[in-house]
């Protein structure tokens, strides 16, 4: 099993910017597929970003709209999540995950983060 550590949350006023960042421990997530999602106050969580375990193919949820760019390094065993433009509907709990299959869905992913928390202001 793989321990995930998120970091980088932090208040940001609205059209700021922030870089998450993804520490694994415990095994290589090489030939992992990693996501983020997160989970709003009041949502369910949901899906926002993956990478597939070579760093060549990526995916985004709808909303993300350009602004948000996801990354790993294999070497490091760290992925990470650039955002841009944040809005205030961004304001969440943002989780790390790392899934054997290169999927959208939270039921596919075994290993999460405890999470850290973004908040937009207006």
């Amino acid at each position: 099993q793989v321990q995930l550590v998120e970091s980088g949350g932090r208040l940001v006023p609205a059209g700021g910017s922030l870089r998450l960042s993804c520490a694994a421990s415990g095994r290589s997530i090489s030939t992992s597929a990693m996501g983020w999602f997160r989970q709003g106050p009041g949502k369910d969580r949901e899906f926002v970003a993956v990478i597939n375990a070579e760093g060549n193919r990526q995916y985004y949820a709808d909303f993300v709209e350009g602004r948000f760019s996801i990354a790993r390094n294999n070497g490091a065993n760290t992925a990470s999540l650039r955002v841009i433009d944040l809005k205030p509907e961004d304001t969440a709990v943002y989780y790390c995950a790392a899934s054997p299959v290169y999927s959208v869905r939270i039921s596919d992913y075994a290993d999460w983060g405890q999470g850290t928390q973004v908040t937009v202001s207006s």
